[in-house]
């Protein structure tokens, strides 16, 4: 599913007047959109809708229409005068023939209300598009019915586009306010502000409606962002042909440390169990044999006493892929394995000390990755993310993840997971996903040990790296929801099988 940013969504509402729908008729499907939404989840009660100054409030408009047609108790309150409407927004004003109560009074009627109230309030009073805080009326309304919420006794919030004070693009609450909801209501395609935190969780549930822009509309936009699911890359994942063998299937080699053990094991059983026909976890010489006691018998175990060695390792074609950072160690000689690794042509993932270890030079790392946009990635959390990209990660609470994320990719000249609840995985060429399905029982340690595994396995496999990072994304989210609660690392290893048989019965 495409995300459109605010300016898109503008522009498609333009576009898709010139294709013959009007603006009212847009108005008319997104406020009916949101009736159906009402009534599919309550019983009929009083509904307060706060309209605002915007085409926002003139969805509450129609909202308000339409409900009480119906016949739904309804009260409507408006920020300003509906006289300073204009265009769409002022047209459902005026079909609106009861009286407009000022905003001011629904603080009033709020403050009195009691938990065991059976009412509804909906946002109609600032969509996406609000770039500047809350503030006056609106900003005491909004913190009372979060107070309200937080003690419990809030009344269902439904929010017409957005929740008022989320910025749209980044998902961010301006100033730190924004109106929790119960339900969020958007039309056509979801806005980043959507999907990125705090954004996602202050909508609530999201229900994305179609109301009626021609799909060629969205095609000449040719939007770059899309939500992370099956029918991002599912033509791509792999699939085991016949005539295949371990080799086919790719030699995937993860460089082992000399101190946290754990990391390399729990990446290459990872990727075994993510369909690497082969796995090797290439170990100092000198802790070879606490690889070859530990590591389960079906990976190898290739020992090195020196960077030579090292070397001489990469020079098997066979060992295409390989994962170097988990447990790897934050010093020069990771380093040095990094940029002989991409010397040699091999697809990579490199998370962790791997980053890390580029903090004080990371042009020299971006030097080395140009023109590797296919088959290399960047998995860094918040921590790294900054150590490599620290003028980015500043910029960050102004743009956001999104931006980033995607500015952070065409630095490097390859790939960037910017792991987190909220997920961005982005090209070079400003292509980018965004993955919702992480519980928040993924904060534990080794999660990303295991995501790097299924990444290198999916890049061994041949899949090209934006799908394989954003296909990893998704399985490692899958997996840790198919659990449940008590969930470790090594518990997404043994959930995969369960996992893949479900992916490939969608895709077939």
């Amino acid at each position: 599913m495409y995300v459109l940013s605010v300016a898109q969504s503008y522009q498609a509402d333009r576009d898709a007047a010139e294709a013959g729908v009007s603006g009212l008729q847009l108005m008319e499907a997104a406020g009916q959109a949101v009736v159906y939404a009402i009534q599919g989840q309550w019983e009929k009660r009083p509904v307060l809708i706060l309209a605002g100054p915007g085409n926002n409030g003139g969805d509450g408009f129609v909202v308000a229409r339409l409900l009480q047609a119906a016949k739904w108790p309804v009260q409507l309150y408006m920020l300003g005068d509906k006289s300073q409407l204009s265009g769409d927004a002022a047209a459902n004003a005026k079909r609106w023939r009861v009286k407009v109560l000022p905003l001011a009074d629904a603080l009033e009627r709020l403050i009195d209300l009691r938990a065991d109230d059976e009412v509804i309030v909906v946002d109609a009073l600032f969509g996406a598009g609000l770039s500047r805080p809350l503030e006056g009326t609106v900003k005491s309304l909004v913190e009372l019915l979060n107070i309200k919420r937080e003690e419990g006794s809030t009344p269902p919030v439904v929010a017409v586009d957005i929740p008022s004070g989320v910025d749209g693009d980044t998902g961010q609450a301006l100033k730190g306010i924004a109106l929790e909801a119960d339900l969020t209501v958007t039309f056509g395609h979801p806005k980043p502000g959507h999907l990125l935190l705090p954004g996602r969780k202050l909508c609530g549930e999201l229900l994305v409606v179609d109301i009626g822009i021609p799909d060629a509309v969205i095609d000449g936009i040719a939007p770059l962002i899309q939500l992370n699911d099956t029918k991002l890359w599912g033509e791509a994942f792999p699939d085991v042909d016949v005539a295949a063998n371990k080799y086919t299937r790719g030699h995937l080699v993860v460089l082992g440390g000399a101190v946290m053990c754990g990391a390399a094991r729990l990446a290459a059983l990872a990727a075994r169990r993510a369909g690497a026909g082969l796995v090797s976890i290439a170990v100092p010489e000198d802790v070879f044999s606490i690889y070859a006691a530990a590591t389960d018998p079906g990976t190898l175990v290739y020992p090195f006493n020196n960077l030579k060695t090292f070397k001489k390792m990469l020079d098997d074609e066979r060992k295409s892929t390989l994962v170097i950072g988990p447990g790897a160690g934050v010093c020069k000689a990771t380093r040095d394995k990094v940029l002989a690794a991409l010397k040699a042509g091999k697809r990579l993932v490199l998370d962790a000390d791997a980053l890390s270890v580029f903090q004080d030079a990371p042009k020299v790392l971006f030097k080395a990755l140009k023109g590797r946009a296919r088959d290399v990635v960047l998995t860094p959390h918040g921590g790294e993310f900054a150590r490599l990209f620290p003028d980015l990660a500043k910029e960050q609470k102004n743009v956001g993840k999104l931006e980033v994320t995607r500015l952070a990719a065409k630095r490097a000249g390859c790939v960037v997971l910017y792991k987190g609840a909220d997920t961005v995985v982005s090209a070079p060429d400003g292509q980018a996903a965004i993955t919702v399905n992480a519980p928040p029982t993924l904060a534990s340690g080794g999660m990303g040990d295991v995501l790097a595994g299924f990444i290198g396995a999916l890049l061994a496999q041949g899949m090209p790296a934006f799908a394989a990072a954003n296909a990893a994304a998704w399985l490692h989210g899958e997996c840790a929801n198919a659990f449940g609660p008590g969930l470790i690392a090594e518990d997404l290893i043994d959930e995969l099988p369960q996992v893949l048989d479900g992916l490939f019965d969608l895709l077939v």
